[in-house]
């Protein structure tokens, strides 16, 4: 009786378990470091949101008030750009859209420049 009884624990352990890290897992998303001629660090992150893509683009460079022009491209296509300021307790700044998901993998590019010709740039697929 007890060796059936463990085969029974045991089934129905498995059978709780094993369903558990796809009932868990997280939507995919990319995130990759960018490169940076300066002292700055970039990193853009791509996520699933909905039926659309989700695009972050974050440079940090530890210095509050700096203002940076981006710009976030798909095959040369403009999807935003404009200005932000990096902020406190950081010095840096994110730059987020949802775009329209086409069919495929999706190239997204970054890039940010300031004013004495620092660039970041970094580009994800998803």
């Amino acid at each position: 009786m007890k060796a059936v009884t463990r085969t029974l624990a045991a089934v129905l352990a498995v059978g709780v378990i094993v369903p558990l890290p796809a009932a868990l897992a997280t939507s995919p998303r990319t995130i990759v470091k960018g490169t940076c001629t300066g002292n700055s660090t970039a990193k853009l992150k791509l996520s699933p949101e909905n039926g659309r893509i989700e695009v972050e683009f974050e440079v940090d460079q530890n210095r509050n008030g700096v203002i940076w022009n981006y710009k976030l491209t798909r095959g040369g296509v403009n999807l935003a750009s404009g200005a932000k300021t990096t902020l406190a307790p950081s010095g840096s700044f994110t730059a987020r859209r949802l775009v329209s998901n086409t069919a495929g993998p999706d190239t997204i590019t970054a890039r940010a420049t300031r004013r004495n010709g620092e660039v970041c740039t970094a580009r994800a697929t998803l």
